[in-house]
């Protein structure tokens, strides 16, 4: 199936999205609850970003077949939030529901971080952080050059970022050279939820102005809600339009969103919830998907 076949077939309304996004923290409190361990506060702020990517007919994917060579890629390069990926796989369908109490557990296809020679869907196995975007844009020219060879257009390479993360070098070295290569097939997203495992980012070494930067770079540089499904998916339709450079979204989330109790709260950057905190979380996480169920059914 050709790349804008698969991308059309994975087209969902907001309202589904919404749905989706639910589920995915739903799953990620489950299985860090289960664990003991890992990151609830930045898989929390990114799930509706990349539910939104997934679905948004914006990205081509085959669920029946996570190798299918025509399919778009999607790094997850801030890797401690592996559990958000993993949940968006079991929406896919690439993982069995059943499996995500394994997490973090000797033998399991869910490691902490993602590895992409143990679990299905995973393209890279990102951790240290500051590589994903240079493995994307490397990744992205290649699809340029055989895209100019065979007369198509080329797969897109879309690429999540954390903002603390955005204070390794290799992203800004990344950054020049994408901009150099005008590699428009390239996204690049920030999840910006000003904090890291220290406290808030602009307190421990401020990278603002973000978007000028990478603007410095020769990118179009796009803003979005985070947590607006149809904030996140004008933007990626911004994104994938842009022509001659590549492009990055800056997305402002809240760490921990959809959990009352960790949202922008930095204790939750690497702590999992205790047995009755993960009872509380996922009543609170359940409840808003009786509420956005009762929502559509009015509208």
């Amino acid at each position: 199936m050709a790349t804008d076949a698969l991308r059309q077939a994975s087209a969902r309304s907001d309202a589904e999205i919404a749905l989706i996004a639910n589920r995915m923290r739903h799953d990620i409190i489950e299985m860090l609850g289960a664990a003991g361990s890992g990151h609830p506060g930045g898989s929390l702020s990114a799930t509706d970003i990349m539910a939104t990517l997934f679905y948004s007919g914006l990205f081509g994917m085959d669920p029946t077949d996570p190798e299918n060579p025509e399919r778009d890629r999607f790094i997850l390069s801030k890797g401690h939030a592996a559990p958000a990926l993993y949940a968006l796989f079991v929406q896919l369908g690439y993982l069995p529901h059943d499996e995500i109490t394994t997490l973090r557990q000797v033998g399991s296809r869910l490691q902490g971080h993602p590895d992409r020679h143990a679990c299905p869907g995973v393209e890279v196995c990102t951790g240290s952080l500051g590589q994903g975007l240079s493995i994307g844009s490397g990744i992205a020219l290649g699809f340029k050059l055989d895209a100019e060879r065979g007369g198509s257009e080329p797969r897109r390479v879309f690429v999540l970022l954390g903002d603390g993360e955005m204070q390794e070098g290799e992203n800004w070295e990344a950054a020049m050279f994408a901009g150099n290569q005008e590699l428009d097939n390239l996204v690049a997203i920030v999840d910006l939820n000003n904090l890291q495992i220290d406290g808030h980012v602009t307190d421990v070494n401020n990278i603002e102005p973000v978007a000028d930067k990478f603007r410095a770079f020769g990118w179009e540089a796009i803003a979005a809600d985070g947590h607006d499904i149809a904030s996140v998916r004008a933007a990626l339709e911004a994104a994938v339009a842009v022509s001659g450079k590549p492009a990055v979204i800056v997305a402002k989330t809240i760490k921990g969103k959809g959990v009352s109790f960790m949202e922008d709260q930095v204790s939750w950057h690497g702590n999992a919830p205790s047995p009755e905190q993960t009872e509380v979380a996922l009543a609170e996480i359940d409840a808003a998907y009786e509420a956005l169920l009762a929502a559509q059914k009015e509208a």
